[in-house]
């Protein structure tokens, strides 16, 4: 069947329909066979795993970012994320599949245009859709007849079509006529050696019909399997609830480690023995807090959209009152491991180990080593830090300050600091090692739970 659909010129831009009909039947059949450039807005943890996907089935990827420094670097090839080589940068780029530009005006070339741009909350919890709208501004400058838009960044159920959609409509073009609007979240896992944006099925939500089969063609030819919804609103709402669940569970199991510690009771023992039900129960770990790109931050989306319409998340707001609070919980458990042996935490040296948000990953994003140390630091403790994947603290969005380099664990570097906290249980930790040099250990994550030194002070926070 053939869908009437105005405007298919590829040489106009500016938000102009071209005056004659498309023919959608043939611009599916491009889409399916392959023939499409795609472009990324957005070359970071989601974006760049995306890009490749794409390149290594054969489609051509032109990559949008505004940090020139990051461009820069794909350009020589070179890539600025652990879990994807130089290597595979400079085969895509060789080949001619893959170019990265800052130049947004660029954004009439490609044949459909993907959004993975973060979206974090503002200091009062509030979503901040800014990197959002200002993609969709940059899209709408250049939109020309033809083109599929596709929002990736996590939001709440109603963003697609409520801020996306009037801002690309501005310059006249008319949705699923002349161009197509689709919402497919991400989901990729960083440091999970077992899924890649290839082997993860994507969840597409279309604003019309056109839209969805466009954004399943798109898609079908890079990741395993295309579930398709009703709506880019269930799309968006099923991340949420991906993420929620998480959220909820991981503040459950953090609850219950402050109960158990108080009662004597191991709760890494508590959660082994439960897993051995082989059904009815999944385990989720406590820790110092959360960290990463979604989990602390998506399920209060949920929380906003809620309130616009006059009802409560209470089991989130719970939920998040727990998690934001094991960092202060954590603290506190340093300062009584510290008080045990005659110390105050003001003036005592403290390491933190591992800075990154999970283990074996490079990403920072919303880890709680950085409010792990700036409470430290506030106390009057003298901070510092190891990570061997983050060799040098970044900027972050809440903690400009916290600038620093991680420092090489030596058994004379250990032996001189007042306490280690292990934050987070990288894999290229030594933990017998560490523990035999290291006066006193707080450990959030069960790293050191093989270590049976006798002379070892481990604390479990």
């Amino acid at each position: 069947m053939v869908v009437g659909i105005r405007g298919v010129d590829n040489s106009s831009s500016g938000g102009q329909p071209s005056g004659h009909t498309l023919d959608h039947d043939a611009l599916l059949e491009k889409f399916r066979s392959g023939n499409v450039r795609v472009g990324i807005i957005g070359l970071g943890y989601v974006g760049l795993p995306l890009a490749r996907a794409f390149c290594e089935q054969g489609l051509s990827v032109l990559g949008f970012d505004v940090d020139p420094a990051k461009v820069d670097r794909l350009g020589r090839g070179e890539s600025y994320i652990k879990h994807i080589p130089s290597e595979t940068i400079q085969a895509i780029r060789d080949d001619g599949r893959f170019e990265a530009t800052d130049d947004f005006r660029r954004l009439d070339e490609p044949d459909a245009i993907l959004i993975c741009v973060p979206t974090p909350l503002t200091h009062a919890r509030d979503p901040d859709l800014t990197y959002v709208e200002n993609s969709a501004r940059s899209i709408a400058a250049r939109l020309r007849p033809g083109q599929l838009v596709v929002l990736e960044s996590t939001t709440y159920p109603g963003t697609t079509r409520d801020i996306v959609l009037p801002i690309l409509a501005e310059g006249g073009l008319r949705p699923g006529a002349d161009f197509f609007l689709a919402f497919s979240p991400e989901r990729e896992d960083p440091g999970n050696p077992q899924f890649s944006a290839p082997t993860i099925p994507k969840v597409v939500g279309g604003l019309d019909p056109p839209s969805l089969a466009l954004a399943s063609a798109l898609y079908g030819r890079a990741v395993v399997r295309v579930v398709e919804v009703s709506s880019p609103e269930v799309a968006e709402a099923s991340k949420i609830l991906e993420n929620t669940y998480r959220a909820v569970n991981i503040a459950l199991v953090n609850e219950l480690k402050v109960i158990y510690s108080r009662m004597g009771v191991d709760v890494w023992e508590v959660i082994e023995a439960a897993s051995t039900k082989p059904f009815g129960f999944q385990a989720f770990y406590p820790g110092p807090g959360l960290g990463g790109h979604c989990i602390p931050i998506d399920p209060f989306y949920l929380t906003w959209v809620a309130r616009k319409h006059g009802l409560s998340t209470r089991f989130i707001e719970l939920a998040g009152e727990v998690n934001t609070s094991m960092p202060g919980y954590v603290v506190d458990r340093v300062a009584d491991a510290l008080n045990d042996r005659c110390r105050s935490v003001k003036g005592s040296k403290i390491t933190l180990l591992g800075m990154a948000y999970k283990k074996d990953v490079d990403d920072p994003r919303e880890s709680p080593g950085f409010e792990l140390m700036e409470r430290l630091l506030r106390k009057g403790a003298q901070v510092e830090y190891n990570d061997p994947h983050i060799p040098e603290l970044p900027a972050m969005r809440h903690y400009p300050d916290l600038r620093m380099s991680s420092r090489d664990l030596t058994s004379d570097y250990l032996a001189s600091r007042d306490c280690v906290v292990i934050v987070t249980d990288h894999s290229a930790y030594d933990w017998h090692w560490i523990a035999r040099h290291t006066p006193l250990i707080v450990d959030t994550r069960n790293a050191t739970r093989s270590v049976v030194d006798p002379i070892a002070v481990i604390v479990r926070a």
